[in-house]
């Protein structure tokens, strides 16, 4: 099933499963991707599945445009398997094939009209993100919607961030540089994550959050 992976300077924050025929993007909680930087418009691109695996990226009209491998497209593109997506900061990578990560399948996101946030059915009503610190994207809030959300840059640094029935836990997942948690290097054993928290991953920092 094809796949969608966004970054932001090399820290994985979003992988999506294309399952809808129409799958929009956009900084409005409406879309079913929400990217919620200025430098996204309201509705920004839509991807269009087509048969089992062919996938169509069309702009919206948006005002800092949407790039294919350091192209700007003016008119309905197909995708192709790796081709790399810009938008403002965010990388976006397409994968044809999603294959199995290990922790369960994923799924395309909708909304939680309740939160403004793009959720998964059966998200917990706590409001759980993490906020970048430091870079050019500062600010930027990345909200945690699944039971099991991986941050990182593969082969450098990853970590996996789960929701349990006693609250979300952080652990190290993959890489030779160990993430911390306010400082002190994780492991593979979970740690548990509580507001406010600093997570430092591959040279961003990032403060957890439940609101």
């Amino acid at each position: 099933m094809p796949q969608l992976i966004a970054t932001v300077e090399g820290v994985e924050i979003k992988r999506v499963q294309l399952v809808k025929d129409r799958t929009t993007l956009g900084r409005k909680p409406h879309n079913d991707i929400v990217l919620e930087n200025m430098v996204v418009s309201s509705e920004h691109c839509a991807f269009e599945l087509q048969g089992l695996a062919d996938v169509f990226v069309e702009d919206l009209h948006s005002t800092n445009g949407t790039y294919v491998n350091g192209m700007m497209i003016k008119q309905r593109h197909q995708l192709h398997n790796r081709d790399q997506l810009a938008i403002g900061n965010f990388r976006i990578e397409y994968l044809s094939e999603s294959g199995h990560t290990g922790f369960g399948e994923t799924m395309a996101m909708k909304v939680d009209s309740s939160s403004g946030y793009a959720a998964l059915a059966g998200a917990p009503p706590l409001h759980a993100s993490f906020k970048v610190l430091t870079g050019s994207s500062a600010g930027l809030e990345v909200p945690v919607v699944k039971a099991v959300t991986t941050f990182g840059k593969p082969g450098v640094a990853v970590v996996a961030v789960s929701h349990r029935r006693t609250g979300y836990f952080v652990a190290h997942l993959d890489g030779e540089q160990h993430a911390t948690l306010n400082g002190e290097p994780l492991s593979a054993d979970a740690r548990p994550l509580v507001h406010d928290d600093v997570l430092e991953l591959a040279g961003t920092k990032m403060m957890f959050s439940l609101a």
